[in-house]
């Protein structure tokens, strides 16, 4: 058959389950990048972010008998890594409270540098659902629009905005002080 870029999802998924097992391969560099990132933004943790997608793909090769739709296997691959970050996080000791830095008393301490505040926004990202971080990464990390969404999480559009809503709020009331 054809080099990778001219195959179809669907098509690698089939060469796999037919025994060419390091197709599969194809695959993970088709979705390493955009994954990753995904992985990163959700995880948090670099390291964690990378270990959990690397769970991912092996579960994805183990259960790729499961995948019922190959041409969608992005969309089940997505469920696949989502999950993963979850666990991931959910495994990942809390900041303490008390670690943190007192919010800023006026606009002079407010100004940040971009450590302090990629730090700080870090904390306040654990306050957020997992739902409620998988939905704002999705809108405003990855870009993604409402349609592509729904079709990776197989949600209705006015729930998704609702979540992003609901995150946006929660980040607002964290970060409230560097308005």
């Amino acid at each position: 058959m054809g080099d990778a870029e001219s195959l179809t999802d669907g098509e690698l998924v089939g060469l796999v389950l037919k025994g060419e097992v390091e197709r599969f391969g194809e695959l993970v560099e088709r979705y390493r990048v955009e994954f990753g990132r995904l992985a990163r933004s959700l995880v948090g943790d670099p390291d964690a972010a990378d270990d959990a997608l690397q769970d991912a793909f092996i579960s994805a090769y183990r259960n790729l008998g499961r995948c019922r739709e190959p041409e969608r296997f992005r969309v089940w691959f997505y469920r696949i890594v989502a999950n993963r970050c979850h666990d991931a996080r959910r495994r990942r000791p809390m900041v303490p409270l008390e670690d943190v830095d007192p919010p800023a008393r006026d606009r002079a301490d407010a100004r940040l540098d971009g450590s302090e505040l990629k730090r700080r926004l870090e904390v306040a990202m654990e306050a957020l659902t997992p739902e409620q971080r998988e939905v704002f990464v999705m809108k405003e990390v990855e870009g993604k629009s409402y349609q592509e969404m729904e079709m990776l999480l197989g949600l209705k559009i006015d729930a998704l905005r609702m979540r992003v809503h609901r995150a946006r709020e929660v980040l607002r009331n964290q970060l409230g002080d560097l308005q």
